[in-house]
């Protein structure tokens, strides 16, 4: 039988091989993707909230509308895209009478449009791959500088494996990793900056969904990928990553 680190690890490797020729792709093929993460999410946050089968899929119902419109095809991410997904999240909760439902759908699709929003920009490939990656070099960091240093817990109550070394080795990691993409990529240097507080963020997203986890009294979001839990444990770095990523990207743009 497979032992855990081994699916652990074939899983990772799929995940990331079918993701990055996602992004490769871009268009529809990524906005795939994306829909499909997003509608799993939306399930695995109703189940964190304890609903039933229906309720569930009337979120799940509602937040494929603005992941519909978010295609490429369609609208794609604009702001009718984004004032969809806010309307989503005031639809669910208005009908289940639960504002953490509606919140849920802010929670997941604001992410997908985000991502989509930074693939389509002229230089989308490079600044979404360093988004994403730079979640990627947080928690590879975070590991190894938490299990080889060791340390003072960040907060035990909530994940008693995260470490203050391990969150420096997080940051450092994605800093490096985003200097590397700028000299060898060509990564605008002004996004290299930026990187520590992102990395800090995914940390902290790690740490919420922890916390929505110990709430309702399960070890993973979901049982889905197998060694890794749901889908919401493999992107919680990435959920309030993305947004913040493609704000500053877009910035100057918008001042």
């Amino acid at each position: 039988m497979m032992g855990d680190l081994a699916k652990r690890t074939l899983s990772g490797v799929v995940l990331v091989a079918v993701a990055a020729a996602a992004l490769w792709a871009g268009g529809v093929g990524f906005w795939l993707l994306a829909a499909i993460a997003g509608l799993l999410m939306m399930a695995e946050w109703a189940e964190l909230h304890g609903v039933d089968a229906k309720t569930k899929r009337t979120c799940q119902f509602a937040i494929s509308v603005p992941l519909a419109i978010l295609c490429p095809l369609a609208a794609g991410p604009d702001g009718f895209a984004l004032g969809l997904v806010a309307g989503a999240g005031f639809f669910i909760a208005a009908i289940t009478r639960r504002g953490q439902l509606g919140w849920g759908a802010i929670y997941v699709g604001l992410p997908v449009f985000a991502l989509l929003l930074l693939r389509e920009q002229p230089n989308g490939l490079l600044l979404t791959f360093w988004a994403l990656a730079l979640v990627w070099a947080t928690d590879i960091g975070a590991y190894f500088a938490g299990r080889s240093i060791g340390g003072p817990k960040i907060a035990p109550t909530i994940s008693p494996s995260k470490t203050w070394a391990g969150l420096i080795g997080g940051v450092i990691a994605a800093t490096a990793f985003a200097f590397a993409l700028h000299v060898w990529a060509g990564l605008p240097f002004r996004l290299v900056p930026f990187t520590p507080l992102l990395a800090v963020v995914a940390q902290a997203g790690d740490f919420y969904e922890s916390w929505l986890k110990r709430r309702a009294g399960v070890k993973d979001s979901g049982t889905l990928l197998p060694g890794h839990g749901g889908v919401l444990d493999r992107l919680d770095g990435l959920v309030p990553v993305a947004p913040l990523a493609a704000l500053i990207v877009l910035a100057p743009t918008l001042a």
